[in-house]
């Protein structure tokens, strides 16, 4: 399902992700309409080294904020979670040579299932299947890089008042698909849901949805979200699975 409206509760979407950069980060600076948050333990993950631009901004200053906050590091990354202002940052971020790109966002709007069976793990039990779908996703990536990579799920605990990692497992006990919850008062977001290569298609990805879903209403939060690429396949699924597109963050990233 799409909505080609904006919705009502987007500004609560928009605060919980400022919300949720800011705790994660080791670090912020801050600049007009928005603020970097840094963490030099993860130089490698741009997930926790980037840019959120949260309010009203100078779209021409933009691409000057980049480098001041992350001229230390070989990449740039912006999220704009305001349309309006990201769509006015389009040209002169394209001028400093940055790609842009979108992320939906999908609010659950249907009927909340039952409990799929998936648990709440540890990061001990996600750090082999995480670092296997890494090196799947970008076979290019160092060991070093994976392991930032890997580890930034530390820092993910910091971003919310709480914050789960559930794990559907094969009869054998071996972890075959996981993401990330966080939930706050009213407001929940799911998160990085991926399903190990070996258990593609057998139902592990919609049981862990199913508890991720059933989870944050039983916690309150009327509200559920997560975001999803509007080129790849999985943003049709969760239209499938209940989810509304209600808007969409601007990504802007540079080598």
């Amino acid at each position: 399902m799409t909505s080609t409206t904006s919705d009502a509760q987007l500004p609560r979407v928009h605060s919980f992700l400022s919300r949720f950069h800011r705790r994660q980060a080791a670090r912020t600076v801050d600049f007009p309409g928005g603020f970097a948050g840094l963490d030099d333990a993860y130089a490698h993950s741009r997930g926790n080294n980037h840019l959120v631009v949260d309010g009203e901004t100078e779209p021409e200053a933009l691409p000057g904020h980049a480098e001041e906050a992350l001229g230390h590091l070989p990449f740039r990354l912006v999220y704009v979670l305001d349309e309006t202002v990201g769509t006015a940052c389009r040209e002169p971020m394209a001028r400093a040579g940055y790609d842009c790109s979108t992320r939906l966002i999908m609010r659950h709007t249907g009927p909340v299932p039952e409990a799929g069976g998936a648990r709440e793990v540890d990061l001990d039990a996600l750090r082999g299947p995480l670092a296997v779908s890494w090196r799947r996703f970008a076979p290019q990536l160092t060991d070093e890089q994976v392991h930032h990579l890997v580890e930034r799920q530390a820092a993910r605990k910091r971003g919310a008042e709480d914050v789960r990692f559930l794990a559907s497992h094969t009869a054998e006990g071996e972890v075959a698909a996981w993401a990330d919850l966080y939930l706050e008062a009213g407001i929940a977001q799911l998160e990085s849901l991926v399903t190990a290569e070996a258990h593609l298609g057998k139902g592990h990805a919609g049981r862990v949805l199913d508890t991720a879903l059933r989870t944050a209403a039983d916690a309150g939060c009327a509200l559920r979200f997560l975001t999803a690429h509007p080129d790849d396949w999985p943003h049709t699924w969760y239209a499938r699975q209940g989810f509304t597109t209600i808007g969409s963050v601007h990504v802007f990233e540079r080598a």
